[in-house]
């Protein structure tokens, strides 16, 4: 199948109110233009020279969503353009990109990412670390961001009730954080989880965005092109 056509069976098997995130990291242009002409538009990258060098080089109507752990030395690459921001986890972070944003004269949206996992090398918050953050005073006074959701990842096991667990755990966060300080804000209603091999299941523990490249564009090795 082709990448189009793979990104179409995708399409079909989610709920129209999921959206998909087609990761494209490490992925030439050429696989990128592929899906492009195919009418996709909604890349994901995890490494800000990688994303802006494809900015650059790629059209201008692609939505890039910044997936990967962000440096706050990094955010001014990416802040003229990126869409969204999947891993803010810390307020060290969000002040970048609220000052970046401002710079660049833009309000930039983000998504909290959450240490749902049973694994120590994923990144994020708890619960307590967002609403210390959210009632803090400079976040309070941040023009320039806007947060619009959540984020994590499950841990890589092939135990389903683990992983099931794991996502239902960033549905009740989200769930109390929209309750407590989000309620009248339309724009907080994602919920950013699910990979190319727990989509399903995240989904069905009430995934609004799901970060899929592998099943898209397939493992190989493009470094030789």
């Amino acid at each position: 199948m082709s990448i189009p056509q793979k990104i179409e069976e995708i399409k079909k098997s989610i709920p129209e109110n999921v959206t998909l995130v087609a990761v494209s990291k490490t992925k030439p242009n050429e696989a990128i233009m592929e899906a492009y002409d195919g009418g996709y538009r909604i890349f994901g990258e995890n490494k800000p020279q990688e994303l802006t060098r494809k900015f650059n080089e790629l059209p201008k109507d692609i939505i890039w969503h910044m997936i990967g752990h962000l440096q706050t030395n990094k955010v001014k690459y990416i802040a003229p353009f990126v869409s969204l921001i999947h891993a803010v986890d810390s307020l060290k972070l969000l002040k970048e990109i609220n000052k970046q944003a401002l710079k660049n004269d833009r309000v930039i949206d983000c998504l909290f990412q959450f240490h749902i996992a049973d694994e120590d090398t994923k990144f994020g918050l708890d619960l307590n670390d967002a609403e210390l953050i959210i009632n803090s005073e400079e976040y309070q006074n941040m023009q320039n961001i806007r947060i619009v959701g959540v984020m994590g990842m499950a841990t890589y096991t092939d135990d389903e009730n683990q992983v099931r667990s794991e996502f239902s755990n960033l549905k009740s966060i989200y769930s109390e954080l929209k309750s407590k300080f989000f309620s009248g804000e339309e724009n907080f209603k994602e919920i950013s989880m699910g990979m190319s091999g727990d989509y399903k299941l995240a989904i069905e523990e009430g995934s609004t965005m799901i970060r899929v490249g592998s099943t898209i564009f397939g493992a190989r090795d493009y470094s030789n092109k």
